[in-house]
């Protein structure tokens, strides 16, 4: 059993009806699912829409290495420290996928003495959010095979189907695939394929939708596909987006967890910070900012993916004001982006720390770029040394961003309290002046170039004819005040995996873009980024699996 299991196991954990209290929700808002889990009522979240909204503090990280940088357990560990020190405070997260639990990546739940529990429940089915959001995507595509079998009235395009089934599992199989092969009864030969439910636009406006009404309609804009003259068809046209929204009505209850530390935590929606725009669901932010004096709240990946689609996406859409960004770095990592190899990052390496830094100094001037107060949180391990921890203080001292050590998965509260001091600090002095990085009228191309330059530091940006066409006709439909949401490689500024640090002037290939018109933005895919992961050589599904007692071990 890992250490991180074993430290969950023997935690006391409160029933949720007492964690729920502690935010001022009454036991009637619950609906419970066991001891330890609940989702809250909308005619109570109806009921808070005057309260003023808390502080909010956006997570984020540098760009991802195998090494890793815990901004889930930081986030964590800050909400921890500061009801601590006395700030009534709500963390809100996104559920995890069980794509990377049972693939390479592993669970999401945080660490040490910095977790949301239980993580195994959380892991897994949970409160059942993901099966729904899949069940309603796949009720739609269902409803377009029917449609052409029967009549197909509205006259779809079989070669113009855009909408794709979801799974919530890693399998290349299903990337590209021929259906309907069964003769007459078998329905419409055509091509299809699976994307990953994160990475649906079903997730995406589940995460996004501010209401149950706002649900609906958002569902009824999806796009089915194209007829032969180009015009698009839509879910409503079809009829399916009651359907799908009876399916996705109970998960689209925010989630009530509790951390070991007992604060409370909304763990809800799971889009993928790469393929997705990478934040928890709007519906659960915004309970946490009428709950809360402060909120913690993550994004996905480095900041210049989640975090930037948190800005330039969701906060557009929710009128949500960050106050300020917590950027998360560990010595580790910042010696792997510096060039050492993985085995090697137990010994004391100034020289690789100093080359790695401009990849986090990149992603603190980026979070700058909006307005936002900026602070830097090294996740620390045990290896770290003095000597490696001052080339950071000191470096950043030049730009004026303050540098917190933190030892919250080995202490808990305690460990985080001077990061959170430093972030009530900054708040209280340093006042947000956040704007998104664009604004609605910019072209969609622009947009794109806008990313591209400002946040990656692309010299160009090589989007091709057929590409630049498709954008043109999303404007021309009525698509142009969308925002972008850019899909590709996670582990760097380019579009190539293997380059690290902070490059500049490098090309960013846009391969594709598609409307996702219910979610409300337009996805560029860059690179040889996919929509449907795979599973490695070793995928960690293979040391799942129960003891005697019946407990899950090995996630």
């Amino acid at each position: 059993m890992s250490i991180d299991r074993e430290i969950a196991r023997r935690a006391q954990l409160l029933p949720i009806q007492e964690i729920a209290a502690r935010a001022g929700i009454p036991s009637e808002a619950l609906e419970l699912y066991g001891r330890y889990k609940a989702k809250i009522r909308f005619d109570f979240i109806r009921s808070l829409k005057a309260r003023p909204d808390a502080r909010l503090v956006l997570m984020v990280g540098m760009s991802p290495t195998p090494a890793g940088e815990g901004k889930t357990t930081t986030a964590i560990g800050l909400g921890d420290a500061l009801n601590a020190i006395g700030q009534r405070t709500v963390i809100c997260l996104r559920e995890p996928s069980l794509g990377p639990c049972f693939g390479q990546k592993g669970g999401a739940t945080g660490g040490g003495y910095a977790q949301v529990a239980p993580p195994d429940d959380i892991n897994l089915h949970f409160t059942g959010d993901f099966h729904a959001i899949a069940a309603a995507n796949n009720v739609f595509a269902a409803m377009i095979d029917n449609h052409l079998h029967w009549d197909n009235a509205l006259g779809l395009d079989p070669r113009r189907i855009s909408w794709r089934r979801a799974l919530d599992v890693n399998d290349r199989a299903l990337r590209h695939m021929a259906i309907g092969l069964g003769g007459a009864n078998g329905g419409v030969p055509r091509e299809e394929g699976f994307n990953i439910t994160a990475a649906s636009e079903v997730m995406a406006v589940f995460c996004l939708a501010r209401d149950l009404a706002d649900l609906q309609e958002r569902l009824g804009r999806m796009l089915a596909g194209q007829r032969r003259d180009g015009s698009f068809v839509t879910a409503r046209e079809l009829r399916a987006e009651g359907a799908m929204a009876a399916l996705l009505r109970d998960a689209f209850m925010p989630n009530l967890v509790q951390t070991l530390g007992g604060s409370p935590a909304l763990v809800h929606g799971g889009p993928f910070g790469n393929i997705a725009h990478g934040c928890n669901s709007l519906i659960a932010t915004q309970l946490g900012l009428k709950l809360a004096d402060v909120v913690v709240t993550e994004a996905g990946f480095g900041a210049d993916l989640g975090g930037e689609k948190f800005l330039n996406i969701k906060a557009r859409m929710g009128n949500i004001q960050p106050d300020c960004a917590v950027v998360v770095a560990t010595i580790r990592a910042l010696k792997m982006q510096g060039g050492v190899a993985k085995a090697a990052l137990d010994k004391e390496d100034v020289e690789a720390v100093t080359r790695g830094l401009p990849n986090l100094e990149r992603h603190v001037e980026n979070m700058q770029k909006f307005g936002l107060p900026v602070l830097v949180a090294i996740n620390a391990f045990p290896s770290d040394t003095a000597a490696e921890m001052g080339a950071v203080v000191e470096r950043l001292a030049d730009r004026g961003i303050e540098v917190v050590r933190c030892t919250h998965w080995a202490d808990g509260a305690k460990g985080a309290e001077a990061l959170a001091r430093a972030v009530m600090r900054t708040m209280e002095t340093r006042p947000s002046r956040f704007r998104p990085l664009y604004a609605d009228s910019l072209p969609l191309a622009e947009k794109i170039r806008t990313i591209a330059r400002e946040i990656y530091r692309a010299g160009e940006v090589f989007i091709p004819s057929v590409v630049r066409r498709r954008l043109e006709m999303f404007e021309e439909a009525g698509y142009g005040a969308f925002p972008v949401c850019i899909a590709k490689t996670q582990y760097s500024f380019t579009a190539d995996p293997a380059v690290l640090g902070a490059p500049e002037g490098h090309i960013l290939p846009v391969r594709d873009v598609y409307l996702s018109a219910g979610a409300g933005f337009v996805v560029a895919i860059c690179g040889e980024i996919l929509t449907m992961p795979a599973l490695p050589r070793h995928p960690a599904a293979e040391a799942i699996g129960l003891d005697e007692e019946g407990n899950i071990v090995g996630l």
